[in-house]
Parts: structure tokens; sequence; C-alpha cells
């Protein structure tokens, strides 16, 4: 029975990820500053942590008080279009607090470092992205995910870390943050629709993304340390299929059985096509869509509907105003 550390364990890709851990028989450290999770998405199983990674402090007291074996690092504000407008937040919050637990790690003798990384550290590259394809990040976001990704191969080299980096993209399901209207395309959808509100679209809705159910990609990731085979390896985990943003607004429409007035936005900078090439985590770690994207949203729906239409939350520490997004 090993003992596991989670960060963003309250968020949405992180509760799922506690829950398979649990199941698995660990003990869970969980920590989270709910500034993006809830309380009802806290596994009761675990040992919850109120508290931030930016937080030096409670990290050394966290690793001082448990015998940290694995730390499973999804903690994140992970809104790389907004991260443009965030910058001193983004860096502190998904750089220099993955820093703060990586220091812990390597003095602690941690067995494995987890780390969610995301697309984004790719950029603008031709699809299929794969794993060794260079990365050209195009915005804060994904320039702290691949600095984040290339120290744990440095502290890997120098003191022997083990790691394991994982790129999702597009995860949807059940526990997204529907209060959040900067991300979460799917659940921001839902939201509006549900509000008989008119969907925003940005540009001309032409941008492909695969949509991965948020169980198949937590199932795995929590499985991973069990894979010696996966140890110092980057994977792109996600669904092979790709639906246009028009598309996924129309079959969200049609789940609900309305006809909402779409707005084209002004074009955003953003990555057009983001498609992944999954080879490496089927062959390693046996990844596989177990829930399809038309079961998984129709899940989704139906836990959004049982919630009901949330409003979406202003950040409140938007550091530049110029260039900001229309809508935002």
């Amino acid at each position: 029975m090993a003992e596991v550390l989670v960060t963003g364990a309250a968020g949405f890709i992180g509760s799922h990820v506690v829950d398979s851990l649990i199941e698995q028989g660990n003990i869970v450290i969980a920590l989270d500053d709910l500034s993006g999770g809830f309380n009802e998405n806290i596994n009761e199983k675990s040992t919850f942590i109120s508290g931030s990674i930016t937080d030096e402090a409670l990290i050394k007291k966290i690793f001082n008080e448990h015998n940290i074996d694995y730390v499973f690092h999804l903690g994140a504000y992970a809104a790389e279009n907004l991260s443009h407008f965030i910058r001193r937040y983004n860096y502190e919050n998904n750089l220099m607090g993955s820093i703060n637990l990586i220091n812990e790690s390597i003095k602690k003798q941690v067995k494995c470092f987890i780390f969610t990384s995301s697309i984004a550290a790719y950029g603008d590259i031709p699809s299929p992205m794969k794993e060794d394809n260079e990365h050209k990040p195009c915005d804060p976001y994904g320039i702290s995910k691949l600095a984040v990704e290339l120290d744990l191969k440095a502290a890997n080299k120098v003191f022997g870390m083990n790691y394991i980096i994982f790129k999702p993209h597009n995860v949807y399901g059940e526990r997204q943050n529907m209060e959040d209207k900067y991300r979460n395309v799917v659940t921001i959808f839902i939201n509006q629709m549900m509000k008989n509100e008119p969907v925003t679209v940005f540009g001309d809705g032409e941008q492909t993304r695969g949509f991965s159910h948020v169980k198949d990609v937590a199932n795995t990731i929590a499985g991973s340390i069990k894979v010696p085979a996966a140890y110092n390896k980057s994977f792109n985990i996600g669904a092979d299929e790709s639906l246009t943003v028009n598309k996924l607004a129309k079959i969200i429409a049609e789940k609900l059985g309305v006809n909402p007035k779409i707005i084209h936005l002004k074009e955003r900078e953003e990555v057009k096509h983001a498609i992944a090439d999954h080879t490496r985590v089927k062959e390693i770690l046996n990844y596989k869509t177990t829930i399809p994207f038309d079961q998984g949203i129709a899940g989704t729906i139906e836990w959004a509907k049982n919630r009901g239409p949330r409003k979406p939350k202003e950040f409140t520490n938007i550091e530049i105003r110029k260039n900001l997004p229309e809508g935002w």
C-alpha cells in the first residue's frame, strides 16, 4: 500500500485520479486550494488538506509529516488562452508551485513524480502531435508546462528521480467546472444552452479538437505507476476522434433538445487544429477509449442538468486587459 500525494485533488481530473488511486488501495493525501475545485469532489476516504502548491512552507510540512511514495501533480490553472493576460499568476501557480513539489520530492526520494502537462506544450505544430516532436508553445500556459517537463528531465538526470508526463487534451465529463467561462468548452456550451443564452463561438468554429472522457484519462494516469516501462517517458493521452467546435455545439444542442442562437465572436489567438498521436500510450499503458463520445456527452449533460445552470465567475486577477478576447 503506497502513500500518495495528489494535487488538484478537488478539481476535475484530479478528483477522478484520487478515486481511482483509492480503489487501487492506496493511501491518498489530497491537496487543493479550492480555487477551481469543489468540496463535493473530495473523496471522503482521502486525507484532505486545504492549501496551495505555491505555499512552500505547507509543501515542506506535508512531505515531513507523510512518507510520500508517489506524487500526482494535477494542480494548475489550466486556461491557456487566458494565460496571455494573467502571466504572473500563470507562472507563480503553474511553474513555481510545481518547483516547490519537485524540490521536496527530490529531497524525500519519492519513487515517481507523475505530472499532468498539456497538449498546449506543443504549440502550433502540424497534427498529429507526437511526443518526440519539437515543442513550440505559443502561450504562457504551454510555456509553463513545458518548463516543468524539462525540469523533471533535468531532475532525473542529476538526482535519479523518476517521472511520468501526461499530455491530456480537451478532457470533459462529470465534475468539470461549469462556473469557469474561460475554459472547458463542453460545459460552457451546456451551461449556455441550459440558460437559453446564445452560444458563443470564437472565430468560424472550424477549430478541431479531440474530446476525451475524464474517466478514461484518470484511470490510465492512476495506473501508470504500476508500469515500469512508463517511467521517464511522456505520453499523449486522449481520444483519437476529433470534432469541430461547430459540430460539438450541434451535438450538445441535439442532446438537450434546443435550437440555440450561435454567435461567432472575433477569432482569438489559439491553435487551430490540436490533434495528438496516441501510439505510445496505447502500446505501453494499454490506453483505450472505453467511454465513446456519444455516451460520455450524454452522461455529462445529465450530470449538468442535475446540478442546474451555473453563473460564470469573473477572473478577478486580470493583469493585462489589452487585446482581451471579446466576451471576456
